[in-house]
């Protein structure tokens, strides 16, 4: 089956979502929540995969710093994932449009059946003019949060097997950079932003530097995992800056912005 050309996926960071003193950047919300209502509004369906859930929570609960215990980062994951959906539910409401709440592990997707239901969810929840907002489940899923190498990182993987589950045309990674440079531009002024990659190889992968920033987890080279699922399924992917969700008009109108990777013709 083919890819559904006005569906598109679009994921946000921790780091468009705080400020810098790790609280709740409200303007980024609301501008998020206005710009994908109007592109709702042309006839594009979309499903929105949202970080921020242990930054907001431990900032909710009056935590000095980030937390480093297991169980206190599932603490901060179940109230900080009740603080975005309400800023989202009260944002999104503002312009008219009702969200949904799907949270998800790895082997949701993996496992066959529970695949099966999700993909009838989404398509439901799509077919009623639903935004679902999709979150890895961090408050019970320990492995995500342990692991050093994280299999969805800061959810950038998950927002990929979304799209491919999903058969979405296109997947936005907005992120606190504005692309993939060919060098690390926090180090070195005379960085070049790279408009455009058609195949993803070990030299671009050495481009990907080291983590990601302060507040989120998904550096550049989980950003580059995503784009390689995705694009291996013919779903045309952008990473861009999430400081400017406008960017999102000029993608939907065939534009390119920030770093943009041609999906394979399958």
């Amino acid at each position: 089956m083919g890819l559904y050309q006005n569906r598109l996926v679009i994921k946000v960071g921790t780091s468009t979502l705080t400020n810098e003193t790790g609280k709740s950047n409200l303007r980024s919300f609301d501008r998020i929540a206005c710009v994908l209502s109007d592109i709702h509004n042309m006839d594009y369906e979309l499903i929105l995969v949202s970080s921020g859930a242990i930054a907001i929570g431990t900032n909710k609960l009056r935590m000095k710093k980030h937390p480093s215990a297991m169980r206190t980062k599932q603490a901060a994951a179940a109230v900080g994932q009740c603080g975005i959906m309400s800023l989202y539910d009260k944002f999104f409401g503002d312009y008219d449009k009702t969200i949904a709440q799907i949270l998800l592990n790895a082997e949701d997707i993996e496992q066959k059946e529970k695949k099966e239901n999700l993909i009838n969810t989404f398509d439901t929840l799509l077919d009623m003019g639903v935004i679902p907002i999709v979150n890895e489940n961090d408050s019970v899923s320990y492995t995500e949060i342990e692991s050093e190498d994280r299999l969805f990182g800061d959810n950038d993987m998950l927002s990929a097997a979304v799209a491919v589950l999903c058969r979405a045309k296109r997947l936005i990674i907005l992120s606190d950079i504005n692309g993939l440079y060919d060098q690390d531009p926090r180090l070195n002024s005379n960085a070049r932003l790279i408009n455009q990659i058609d195949r993803i190889d070990e030299k671009i992968y050495s481009l990907a530097g080291g983590a990601g920033s302060r507040r989120g987890t998904g550096g550049m080279k989980t950003k580059l995992r995503a784009a390689e699922l995705a694009t291996s399924r013919g779903i045309d992917t952008f990473i861009t800056n999430g400081k400017s969700p406008d960017v999102l008009y000029d993608i939907i109108k065939g534009g390119k912005a920030g770093t943009f990777f041609s999906g394979r013709t399958l």
